[in-house]
């Protein structure tokens, strides 16, 4: 791929950006790491689709604000680990090196992270739902095996970076996230069978959470959009200033969270919230821009997508102060707050970018090589765009009815949601497979 694109044979995109993100030889698939991102990419997708079947099994429980359950807490991490962290693990692998210049350290040890990871993702959240101490214990052993794996290829191939810009800076501090996420993870495993933190179980859930959440996901999503946004858009000449106050501000205001609800001291809480709430401003604002500049007027699919994860980023972004001020007893409230940041911000901007990421991929390994190949696709033909608009029209409908019914109590209407959502997981995977895994037009040789 890094061939024809020097060879100025760019892979035909109507629809889309990459024409032009190509001609800014930064988006272009590093053909090195394309099967170590596709694995997790496709590793990614089945535990998207175990998490969509998984919030169907607990509707009734989010419907009574039961955020403890074990259940629930296996279901979660099919998302935060399963879909989030391997679609991020997935996408460094391509950033790094193409948009950083930064070829990865060592590619042998990052399919040796990610065959420790994936597997341990399943083994712990079903060790988690199922109260099995055995599955548990192997699977935070792989998972914590993984991420310290990554963490390492990424710290080492960071400073081989041509350029240290926002972006680095970025991936830096979450990486530091992910660390403490894991560290937390195991302390509140620890305590399942010791019960040595019961006092404050509930303040280093939260902690847990929002380190998660907003450190490693949010903080890498800040990062990457600065780089990836103004090139899918095609946006010249926008004001980029607001993403280094945006990182500056999240990351100074979790670990202050922290501080504020372990030790329930409120002056630190309240600070930490305003922190984040101006973090998540100068964000959008700064997403905003890139919008506003864009040449191309009509809004593909995947960024639709990226808008509607920020929208949601802004509803949860008005619930998080007044579940701080309703405290934990508030539990519908709680749950309906990280319905709306987890699988309303997070999932579903992710979900944009893949589909902005996978097709392109997909179609390198297909299509490219030193000579345009007559009869071959373009990229946005890989799926349909039609049935990508329905899925996020499914998928957001069924999270405002899902979280409705969590504040109103109602399981059926909790069911509802859930099977929906599912449903546009279906829909988003049968693009996904389409792309990846689609018959070539006839004629094409592979």
């Amino acid at each position: 791929m890094a061939a024809s694109l020097t060879t100025g044979t760019t892979p035909p995109h109507r629809g889309t950006s990459i024409s032009g993100s190509v001609r800014l030889g930064a988006v272009a698939p590093a053909s090195g790491s394309i099967r170590l991102a596709a694995e997790h990419f496709t590793a990614a997708t089945l535990y998207l689709l175990a998490g969509s079947v998984g919030l169907v099994w607990i509707a009734p429980e989010l419907a009574a604000g039961n955020y403890l359950s074990p259940h629930v807490a296996g279901v979660t991490h099919l998302f935060t680990l399963g879909w989030i962290t391997m679609t991020i693990f997935g996408a460094l692998y391509q950033l790094l090196p193409v948009a950083l210049g930064a070829p990865i350290r060592w590619p042998k040890l990052g399919h040796t992270s990610f065959w420790t990871f994936a597997p341990g993702v399943g083994l712990f959240a079903c060790g988690i739902a199922d109260n099995s101490t055995l599955l548990r214990h192997v699977g935070v052993g792989l998972v914590a095996i993984g991420v310290i794996l990554t963490v390492t290829n990424v710290a080492a191939t960071l400073p081989r970076a041509r350029s240290r810009d926002v972006t680095w800076a970025a991936i830096a501090i979450a990486i530091t996230y992910l660390s403490s996420t894991l560290v937390l993870g195991v302390v509140l495993l620890h305590n399942i069978h010791t019960g040595f933190i019961a006092a404050v179980r509930v303040q280093v859930l939260a902690t847990h959470l929002h380190v998660a959440i907003v450190g490693w996901a949010l903080i890498m999503i800040v990062g990457v959009a600065h780089r990836l946004l103004p090139m899918f858009l095609l946006a010249h000449g926008a004001n980029v200033r607001w993403t280094k106050p945006a990182l500056g501000l999240l990351a100074c205001g979790v670990p202050l969270l922290a501080v504020g609800i372990t030790t329930r001291h409120d002056a630190a809480s309240w600070t930490a919230v305003v922190l984040m709430e101006a973090g998540l401003a100068c964000f959008i604002y700064q997403a905003v821009s890139f919008f506003r500049v864009r040449v191309r007027k009509r809004i593909d699919v995947g960024l639709r997508f990226a808008a509607a994860g920020l929208a949601f980023l802004i509803a949860a972004a008005l619930f998080g102060p007044v579940v701080l001020w309703r405290g934990p007893s508030a539990t519908r409230l709680a749950t309906a707050y990280v319905v709306l940041a987890l699988l309303g911000g997070i999932v579903v901007f992710v979900s944009g970018f893949f589909y902005k990421i996978v097709p392109l991929l997909a179609w390198t390994a297909r299509y490219s090589g030193p000579k345009r190949i007559e009869g071959a696709p373009t990229v946005a033909e890989l799926f349909s765009a039609r049935v990508a608009e329905v899925q996020l029209g499914v998928m957001v409908s069924a999270l405002i009815i899902l979280s409705i019914a969590i504040l109103l109590g109602s399981s059926a209407g909790a069911y509802a949601g859930a099977a929906l959502f599912a449903l546009g997981v279906l829909l988003f995977l049968s693009q996904i497979g389409r792309a990846a895994l689609g018959r070539p037009r006839r004629g094409i040789a592979t």
